[in-house]
């Protein structure tokens, strides 16, 4: 860490104390040149991805579209907002730990359908519909027919 005063590169940390919420790091130091003290903050700097459109073109992760993708499949949806917001954020922290610079949309639409899927499937039929551009009513059906369960088979008693 540079010295503010003389831009020295050669401080010493004298103290260090955490924040109460413990998000952030207060460090004072002093200068080995010219003796002064200054203090320093440290705080996590977390980076979504950039998306990568279909059509190549790339954009700021936005978790606003998130929720708005959520909230318009689950639109008079008996689904509570704890649960909404539990899937919005297991989908921001698959996004983040993908772990590279940039991320597709279709990774990003993938994993709201499986969110989505087990929240309600109606909700799911909705944004299958938009994501996967439905043309015709065999699109839908065959849609449904992948998030019915099976039919439970039941043994005869003799």
């Amino acid at each position: 860490m540079k010295c503010p005063f003389c831009k020295n590169d050669n401080t010493q940390v004298v103290d260090t104390r955490e924040s109460e919420e413990g998000d952030s790091i207060r460090r004072r130091r002093r200068c080995l040149a010219c003796d002064k003290r200054f203090t320093t903050h440290e705080t996590i700097e977390l980076r979504m991805p950039q998306v990568v459109k279909q059509n190549g073109m790339r954009s700021d992760f936005d978790d606003d579209k998130l929720r708005t993708s959520f909230t318009r499949a689950l639109h008079k949806r008996p689904v509570s907002t704890e649960l909404v917001d539990a899937a919005i954020d297991h989908v921001m922290q698959k996004v983040f730990a993908f772990g590279e610079r940039e991320i597709g949309s279709r990774e990003i639409g993938e994993m709201v359908m499986k969110e989505l899927l087990k929240l309600d499937k109606v909700a799911y039929i909705r944004f299958a519909s938009v994501y996967k551009s439905f043309q015709d009513v065999s699109d839908f059906s065959d849609a449904v027919d992948a998030v019915r369960k099976p039919p439970v088979r039941r043994r005869k008693v003799d």
